[in-house]
């Protein structure tokens, strides 16, 4: 899909916050961005956790809002898609602005983890 220049939307984090905090983001994004030269727009969704608390079968009504940050490229780091250090470097970045965007609090832990010692 992105190569064809399509639009493809990915969560960085793999999974729910579990206590509504910004968790470390997996380099698959950057994976992603690298590997096919695509740009990545970083955006947050603030207010699921009120519409759809974790477990809750069905969103009950309410307001979200989406916001969205400026297009981010990484052609600098052409040919570096298979170095860890560049991967989680550019996975950082993004979520660094995902947490401007969203203004919550960042844990440098992945959410899975936290959920396991829940």
């Amino acid at each position: 899909m992105l190569e064809e220049g399509k639009v493809f939307s990915i969560y960085p984090e793999g999974t729910r916050s579990p206590d509504g905090r910004l968790y470390r983001g997996r380099t698959g994004i950057a994976r992603l961005a690298m590997m096919t030269g695509a740009p990545v727009v970083p955006f947050a969704i603030i207010g699921t956790d009120k519409i759809q608390p974790g477990g809750a079968g069905f969103p009950r009504p309410g307001r979200v809002t989406v916001r969205f940050g400026e297009a981010m490229e990484f052609s600098r780091y052409e040919g570096m898609d298979r170095d860890r250090y560049v991967l989680r470097a550019v996975t950082d970045s993004v979520m660094a602005e995902v947490m401007r965007l969203s203004g919550q609090e960042y844990v440098d832990m992945y959410a899975t983890k936290a959920k396991e010692a829940a």
